[in-house]
């Protein structure tokens, strides 16, 4: 008898599995990775939309007293943009010869503000969990809010008053 050895040229039938599996595999989980991996990053790449002024009334409207102004601002909110815009909220008052708007929102937990609520006088009152704000918007020291409260940006034209995007205060 004679022995016959069979040299194989190529790659083993294991090795081919093993290379068609993996290769299939990662073709798969690549497509199902990719719409996860957009959806997660497209509001970065959405073109920033940046809040422009709002006319709220004539400068001539506000006083000394804080008014509250209800106005529509267009702004996307990742994928969600409202129609006819989304609803925004600003306490008004002419602060000497400037206009001061000031946000509602408490820097505490969020709630809306009040002015002189709570039976309290000449401050705005946060019925959540009692925080006070001088007329300035300044929080009164002793009270559970942080920070003053936000200012939106205010332009005058025409003896109209716009407000803009809230920016912090320090």
């Amino acid at each position: 008898m004679s022995e016959h050895k069979q040299t194989k040229s190529g790659m083993s039938r294991r090795k081919f599995l093993t290379y068609t599996i993996a290769s299939t595999a990662g073709f798969l989980g690549s497509g199902m990775l990719f719409p996860m991996v957009r959806f997660a990053i497209d509001p970065l790449l959405q073109k920033g939309t940046d809040t422009k002024f709002v006319d709220v009334g004539s400068v001539s409207d506000f006083g000394n007293k804080p008014k509250i102004v209800e106005f529509r601002i267009q702004r996307n909110d990742g994928w969600y943009k409202e129609k006819g815009g989304e609803k925004a909220t600003a306490w008004v008052m002419k602060n000497g010869s400037e206009i001061l708007a000031l946000s509602p929102i408490c820097k505490h937990l969020g709630c809306t503000v009040k002015w002189e609520g709570g039976g309290n006088t000449d401050v705005f009152y946060c019925p959540c969990h009692g925080g006070m704000y001088t007329k300035d918007g300044v929080n009164v020291p002793g009270t559970p809010p942080p920070k003053p409260l936000d200012v939106y940006a205010t332009k005058i034209e025409g003896g109209r008053l716009f407000l803009g995007a809230v920016k912090e205060r320090g």
